[in-house]
């Protein structure tokens, strides 16, 4: 699709023609908003796992221009790749790297937890072929993705050697990625002008990353794969995290961080990954007005102990009990979860299916509600008496954009609570998969259907907002584009909104007929 991060720009110019600025946030009567307090990405900025040929190429042409050291991959070194001069040489560089994964008895696991080797469906499948794996190539990603300023000068051509097949692909993405860069003027522009807070979701590192206990007991126990996820670790890091939360960043984690961009691949590059492993403040809030509260649902999750291939809990029992500590005494938040913690029904049972027949890995089988502990747990904190009485509910990762409003049922009324679903910024859902989604979601969960007593959201009302312009009853709306969300003095949302990276924008509206006990 097109880029969200562009209609940002476009609007921002569009403020500035009026006259807003920061200092003064008055929405005007021609319908814009006041100036944004904040741009929230909540997950996927980079996508560590699905990376074109060129762009893959263009890493490498900006690591000639930076000279960076190279860095030693000893634990991958039976299949000759020494070090990441050697893995450039090598013929399975582009569009076969997940063949250069070490030959041992727990090879084909390895396969499909780290590089997704498996078909997914429902879901679009996951291509991991140019999959990042030195230090340096993630860097520059990060680098490429949001700046115009490392593309200028920057020769990219096709690697030799490349079969038709492949040359064939990468003519067609050579086009997606020039479109790409001809945006990115006003991508930097647009982050230069918004506070920008961001958190990982999986592709930030690797697809289905900590997904469950087992992909974490083969993903972490070998030396290369290990490697690989913390490279990512240490990019994040650097480029997403420390902006975030600058106080979590102690001289010692600085000091492990500067030694290995000093010499990656060596004992304290390892050290650093450890580190990063045993890190636990990823998580922040921002004084915002309500507070924005940013959860890590990645790396302190709650690990099945009956079955290891059970899809771990979003957050473990201490994260989920340090939470409620931070929100205990607020009026109003604004909680960032990059997964929507009330998703789509169907999607879910879909998913629930696939974990039942042991495969959770085939469907991204990751919810907040796929596991009876921390669904419990997230639900009970919306109910606690010093909890929010508004919460409002930030998310994305599904590649569809919604919104619901909910209301918890029990013997004391609980928060109102809007859930919030923006996504993508670029990437877009098979439209004619989300229709049928949508539509069986509809038939299959209707007000009256008693599906909805099997489900752990049962006890709440559940209101879907429709989407402008849709059919009665449609409310996953499809399309690139970043959501646009106006709060009142109280922290209710007022006015939300997607503005598609087609120049559309697209309210959503409250449809009390299809409200409903689930």
């Amino acid at each position: 699709g097109g880029d969200g991060l562009v209609r940002v720009d476009r609007l921002l110019g569009e403020l500035i023609a009026r006259g807003a600025t920061d200092a003064e946030p008055v929405p005007g009567p021609d319908g814009l908003p006041g100036w944004p307090s904040a741009l929230v990405m909540t997950g996927d900025q980079i996508y560590a796992d699905d990376v074109a040929g060129p762009m893959l190429g263009a890493i490498h042409a900006l690591l000639d221009r930076l000279a960076l050291p190279a860095e030693r991959l000893e634990a991958a070194g039976e299949t000759g790749v020494q070090d990441a001069d050697a893995l450039r040489r090598h013929p399975a560089c582009y569009y076969r790297r997940e063949t250069l994964l070490p030959r041992h008895k727990r090879n084909y696991a390895l396969l499909e937890v780290l590089f997704g080797g498996v078909e997914k469906p429902v879901f679009t499948s996951a291509s991991a072929h140019n999959h990042l794996i030195t230090l340096a190539e993630v860097l520059a990603m990060y680098l490429l993705v949001w700046s115009p300023a490392p593309w200028k000068g920057l020769r990219v051509a096709p690697p030799p050697g490349l079969c038709a097949e492949d040359a064939a692909l990468w003519a067609k993405e050579q086009g997606l990625i020039e479109a790409f860069v001809a945006d990115l003027p006003a991508v930097r522009r647009a982050l230069a002008h918004v506070p920008v807070a961001m958190i990982f979701d999986d592709h930030d590192v690797t697809d289905d990353w900590n997904l469950s206990r087992e992909w974490e007991e083969v993903a972490y126990g070998h030396p290369f794969s290990r490697r690989v996820i913390g490279n990512a670790i240490v990019a994040y890091a650097i480029n997403q995290a420390w902006g975030n939360r600058p106080d979590a960043f102690d001289d010692a984690l600085f000091e492990h961080l500067q030694r290995s961009l000093d010499a990656p691949g060596a004992q304290a590059h390892d050290d650093c990954i450890d580190a990063l492993l045993r890190f636990e403040d990823w998580h922040y809030t921002w004084p915002t007005t309500p507070p924005m509260v940013v959860i890590d649902t990645r790396t302190r999750r709650w690990r099945s102990e009956r079955t290891a291939r059970r899809p771990s809990g979003l957050m473990d029992w201490e994260s989920l009990t340090d939470l409620q500590q931070v929100l205990r005494g607020l009026p109003a938040v604004l909680l960032v979860s990059p997964a929507p913690i009330f998703g789509v029904k169907l999607i879910e049972t879909i998913q629930r299916i696939f974990t039942w027949f042991g495969h959770p890995l085939m469907v991204d089988a990751e919810n907040w509600m796929a596991h009876p502990g921390s669904a419990q747990a997230i639900l009970n904190i919306f109910r606690h008496r010093r909890t929010p009485r508004n919460f409002v509910v930030l998310s994305g990762d599904v590649h569809y954009s919604f919104v619901y409003d909910v209301e918890l049922r029990g013997r004391v009324r609980g928060p109102d609570i809007w859930q919030i679903c923006s996504s993508g910024v670029r990437n877009e859902f098979p439209p004619r998969l989300l229709g049928v989604l949508d539509r069986l979601n509809r038939w299959m969960y209707s007000p009256r259907s008693p599906l909805n007593w099997f489900t752990r959201r049962r006890h709440m009302r559940v209101t879907p907002r429709r989407y402008e312009g849709a059919a009665r009853g449609r409310r996953l709306l499809g399309g690139a584009g970043i959501g646009l969300v106006e709060l009142d003095a109280e922290g209710v949302p007022w006015r939300i909104r997607e503005l598609l990276a087609d120049g559309a924008t697209i309210a959503f509206e409250r449809e009390e007929d299809f409200s409903r006990w689930a």
